[in-house]
């Protein structure tokens, strides 16, 4: 399935971009274009013909998110555990240390891992097929070389099963031609994200990517606390899902796609889900809900996106 351009579910009030009553917003479907997406054709990143290779990185980028995680201090919304969209691939971006700071780069087009210091050492780690136990001893064992102190809970989070890291001899799929063009559809959406982000005022997350569902975001707030959160996540404590979604909500993003729902997506809601929304016109028939407190799920299939006109450059 080939996708072609970007476009953001929008949720607005009027011509206002800032939250001013919440409960009154309407989809708006924005259509945007980037440099980029104007000289080449959308990446070609079919769920079914990588969903192997996917699932092993995303374990392997779940260990540097973990390290990420331990070494830095709490941010709301776990904002300190995301990784970011870089020039080469994915980056955890500076990370404190006992020494200084060091960053975790995972590079898609030389298909390596560099872990850099602030102290001069640097180390390598290949990517290739090999499995999750691999990877993991001979990332620790690089950072434990840096004299990089890093102790995670190495389990997975929001998959199943959650095998063990360094137990994990299942996941092994790496192919090399998928990984450069996930990453190529990924810098083509960040050029959309940033700018549909810079158009609000109040709180905003940064454009990352988070490593448990994998998912690629940027969300807005309106500074009012929301219900408290109590629906399940795989793998996840309630408490962290709680405070993640303390304040009320409206997000969007890019999803890679997965058994249940296997096509690469882009997606929005909001939590909570404003009343009426159900029966809008955009959103019928292509909405789910889950928990007491109904969040709704907009999945367009890359494949139908409408041609990309507005540039943005």
């Amino acid at each position: 399935m080939k996708a072609e351009p970007v476009f953001l579910i929008q949720i607005i009030a009027g011509k206002k971009l800032y939250f001013k009553n919440y409960y009154n917003y309407h989809f708006k479907i924005v259509r945007m274009r980037t440099a980029i997406a104007t000289n080449q054709n959308w990446p070609d990143i079919p769920f079914d013909e990588w969903k192997d290779t996917l699932d092993t990185v995303q374990l392997w980028v779940q260990i540097a998110g973990k390290i990420r995680l331990r070494k830095m201090p709490w941010i709301n919304h776990s904002w300190h555990t995301t990784l970011y969209v870089s020039p080469r691939g994915l980056t955890t971006g500076s990370i404190p240390f006992e020494n200084g700071i060091f960053q975790i780069d995972f590079d898609f087009l030389n298909h390596r891992v560099l872990i850099s210091s602030s102290t001069g050492k640097n180390e390598q780690v290949d990517l290739y097929p090999r499995s999750v136990a691999d990877f993991y001893k001979e990332l620790f064992e690089k950072l434990e070389k840096m004299q990089i102190d890093a102790v995670i809970y190495a389990v997975p989070n929001e998959v199943e099963p959650a095998i063990s890291f360094e137990k994990d001899e299942r996941h092994k799929s790496y192919d090399k031609e998928k990984m450069t063009l996930y990453w190529q559809a990924l810098v083509t959406i960040y050029n959309v994200f940033i700018r549909f982000r810079a158009k609000f005022i109040g709180k905003c997350s940064p454009v990352h990517l988070f490593w448990g569902a994998f998912d690629f975001a940027v969300t807005r707030f309106s500074g009012r606390e929301a219900p408290i959160y109590t629906a399940k996540t795989t793998n996840i404590p309630l408490r962290v899902m709680q405070e993640a979604y303390s304040h009320e909500v409206s997000s969007c993003g890019f999803w890679p796609g997965n058994e249940q729902f296997p096509q690469p997506a882009f997606y929005s809601y909001c939590y909570p889900a404003p009343a009426g929304l159900a029966n809008s016109q955009c959103c019928q028939k292509k909405l789910s809900t889950a928990g007491k407190w109904a969040s709704f799920f907009f999945l367009t299939r890359l494949s139908k996106m409408l041609i990309i006109r507005k540039k943005l450059y």
